[in-house]
């Protein structure tokens, strides 16, 4: 039975950086080079950077996942081929999950789509086996769909924090919208759910560093990253940074030694 000790798989006094490498079904390989593209290389770096978990879909962790970090397993997914609102439904199960080794699963709720409701419904399904198991639930709040004007607005993203309140996901993975107050009030509706940051496309390191920085001081406890570590000519290094912010609550400048 599922508790908030077993929180402690993947976080560390309450804060967590995971290496997401869910994005070839998301995107396809668009995002990869003849480096990244191979999923040993980013699972040596999650060894060797030390990171509270690392995220795969189900082919990925059945073939490359070793076992020394701690894997949360993403259970649905869609590729961007499809146009419209979007639809992402469960592609493995919980009991799958637990073979492979997860210590926690993910699921993408696209809150505002017109399919939300499904979503929503099989998250709860999940939700319910997974905290059976001992399992962790992260939820991936993206507002989306033809009814979102501003996936990044203060209030929409507020409310996509507090839906994964109150569906009972125990952290929730979302975009930060630039603005440390806006963020403040996001992390307060989403209760006593934890709140993780998505990194999203590469930008220049120190504005990363100093983004991390205003994500910590807001209530945030860490961040699910991908891009700006495995597309980094040094990953290692802006992850030792990034860790310093997070777990250590360096100031942005000392953090910027790293690099």
């Amino acid at each position: 039975m599922f508790n908030m000790v077993n929180l402690g798989n993947i976080m560390s006094k309450g804060r967590s950086i995971f290496l997401a490498y869910d994005q070839g079904m998301e995107h396809g390989p668009k995002d990869f080079n003849d480096r990244n593209v191979d999923p040993k290389y980013i699972m040596s770096i999650a060894e060797k950077g030390r990171f509270s978990g690392i995220i795969f879909q189900k082919g990925v962790a059945e073939k490359y996942y070793r076992g020394s970090v701690p894997l949360v397993m993403k259970l649905n997914g869609k590729t961007n081929l499809v146009k419209g609102d979007p639809l992402s439904t469960q592609l493995c199960s919980v009991r799958e999950a637990v073979k492979l080794g997860a210590k926690a699963v993910g699921y993408t709720i696209y809150i505002g789509s017109v399919h939300e409701q499904k979503m929503l419904k099989e998250f709860g399904s999940i939700e319910e086996e997974a905290h059976a198991k001992g399992l962790p639930v992260i939820a991936w709040m993206y507002p989306r769909g033809k009814a979102i004007k501003n996936d990044t607005s203060r209030d929409v993203l507020a409310y996509a924090a507090r839906v994964g309140l109150e569906l009972g996901a125990d952290i929730i993975k979302m975009k930060y919208n630039g603005n440390p107050g806006d963020l403040k009030w996001i992390v307060k509706s989403a209760g006593k759910t934890k709140v993780v940051i998505a990194g999203g496309l590469k930008k220049d390191e120190k504005k990363l560093i100093r983004d991390t920085y205003d994500i910590m001081k807001s209530g945030a406890c860490g961040l699910a990253i991908g891009r700006n570590i495995w597309q980094s000519e040094s990953p290692l290094k802006i992850t030792k940074a990034l860790k310093k912010v997070i777990f250590h609550g360096a100031k942005p400048k000392e953090a910027m030694k790293e690099l």
